[in-house]
């Protein structure tokens, strides 16, 4: 026997078409991004620059260094370089930024670290 649709609570009785704080917000919010998309209104925008994925095992075997002389080079960890480079991990967004500049300008992060 199929059961019957209950519905998922029960009315407060207290209908006085003002509902919840979140359901004003969520209604004003559908009803800007309706005017915004019409180009009656702008609203504020935030760019977002992703950083690109980057290949740690090329960036590294470039310079013709161990997983070892590259984290003692960079600073980093070993284990993050393996992780890195076999896929099991993906490197946050400064650390990507990162590579790209010891793959782009290894010489300066050198001298960088080395001033340090």
């Amino acid at each position: 026997m199929k059961p019957k649709n209950k519905p998922l609570r029960k009315s407060s009785g207290r209908s006085n078409n003002r509902g919840t704080r979140l359901g004003r917000l969520l209604v004003e919010s559908a009803k800007r991004i309706a005017r915004h998309r019409r180009g009656e209104i702008e609203l504020p925008m935030k760019l977002v620059r992703i950083v690109p994925d980057v290949d740690v095992r090329a960036i590294r075997e470039r310079q013709g260094l161990t997983r070892e002389q590259f984290a003692e080079r960079y600073g980093l960890q070993v284990r993050a370089i393996q992780e890195w480079e076999q896929g099991r991990r993906k490197p946050e967004a400064a650390v990507r930024a990162y590579m790209l500049v010891i793959k782009n300008q290894p010489a300066a992060v050198r001298r960088a670290l080395a001033a340090a």
